[in-house]
């Protein structure tokens, strides 16, 4: 097993969910978390309770740095609106959220692998930062030379996930343009995520 996978499913067992809805979660198996002290269930304190939707949403996408979620906590702050929702839609515009959503890639660690190697481009030029925030409008696509990756014929071939709607998806040219920014109610997350609970941690 990668170190890559070996992390995803350390973050599965810590937080105690099927973070991904993947098949092959060892939440699936075993609903506790790692260690002898794993089947313990204490009642969880309102900062107990914060602290795990901030890292529900942070390992969600590939286990974001903390120094780099709170940037995107302050910037939230910043943008007119509500600050919750204004987080999800920052999280849902940086590139391998993108991929990961159109079905490019089988999981968001692989999605961050991709765009590191240099496989993508957006509205025609190479880019290989994960991060990378796009702006609606903005295409993205599999480079040419890519496109007989086994890990990206994988994903195509997937019947795990849907497409969400602020997508507007090339399947058999694996491209794909990103309509919008989206709210809350329309990323397709497997299990609830709380941003509002994240606000609440960080204004503490």
């Amino acid at each position: 097993m990668s170190k890559r996978h070996a992390c995803k499913y350390k973050i599965d067992r810590r937080l105690g969910v099927n973070l991904w809805g993947r098949a092959k979660s060892p939440i699936n198996k075993r609903e506790y978390g790692p260690g002898q002290h794993g089947q313990r269930r204490r009642k969880p304190t309102d900062f107990g309770t914060q602290l795990m939707a901030k890292q529900k949403l942070k390992g969600y996408y590939a286990n974001i740095s903390e120094r780099q979620f709170r940037r995107y906590y302050a910037e939230a702050s910043r943008r007119q609106g509500d600050t919750g929702e204004n987080l999800i839609g920052i999280l849902e515009s940086r590139l391998d959220a993108a991929i990961y959503r159109m079905k490019l890639v089988p999981t968001v660690f692989a999605a961050r692998q991709v765009v590191n190697h240099g496989h993508v481009k957006v509205n025609g030029r190479s880019v290989n930062i994960a991060s990378y925030m796009l702006q609606p409008g903005d295409v993205v696509e599999i480079r040419d030379a890519s496109k007989q990756m086994a890990l990206i014929l994988e994903a195509q071939e997937s019947g795990e996930r849907d497409i969400p709607d602020y997508y507007d998806v090339d399947v058999k040219g694996m491209k794909g343009t990103f309509v919008r920014l989206p709210k809350l109610a329309d990323v397709p997350y497997p299990v609830p995520m709380e941003p509002n609970l994240v606000v609440e941690f960080y204004s503490r």
